[in-house]
């Protein structure tokens, strides 16, 4: 008995084995290849990288998308040339500004930023790739002798 099921097992997996050999042909829709494709160009039209912001405005409350507006007015009125980001992480409202591949470059404008809001400065972010600025003469703003503000509206 023994003898005779082995004699079985041993069969079963000896055919077994040449029954597992053939092909697969798929047929696919064109109209697949073409989704797939544009989901791939979507993708990688995300070119955002780690970088630098310097952050000019931070408040928790009721009325801080207000301030938040007013302080981006501000902002934008003394340097249009760097962009403005507002953001909502629980329970702060945050403003920053500028694009910068590296701190060094965040630092620079801090100096020019810290006189007119005196609670910036640098931090890290996830940024947009800075799009090409005019060079800044930092001695010729600094120079300016404007007086210190605190970063959000009276």
């Amino acid at each position: 008995m023994k003898r005779f099921l082995l004699i079985i097992l041993f069969t079963t997996f000896v055919y077994g084995g040449f029954a597992q050999r053939g092909s697969l042909h798929v047929n696919q829709d064109s109209r697949i290849e073409r989704l797939m494709r544009r989901q791939r160009d979507v993708y990688s039209a995300n070119n955002t990288m780690p970088g630098f912001r310097v952050q000019i405005f931070m408040e928790i409350g009721n009325e801080a998308v207000d301030h938040a507006a007013v302080t981006k007015k501000r902002f934008e009125d003394k340097f249009p040339e760097l962009p403005v980001y507002l953001s909502y992480e629980q329970p702060y409202y945050r403003l920053r500004v500028g694009d910068f591949r590296n701190r060094v470059e965040a630092e620079k404008y801090l100096r020019l930023i810290k006189p007119q809001f005196g609670l910036a400065f640098v931090t890290a972010d996830i940024i947009n790739p800075p799009q090409k600025m005019e060079p800044v003469d930092l001695e010729a703003l600094e120079d300016n002798g404007e007086e210190t503000g605190e970063g959000f509206p009276d």
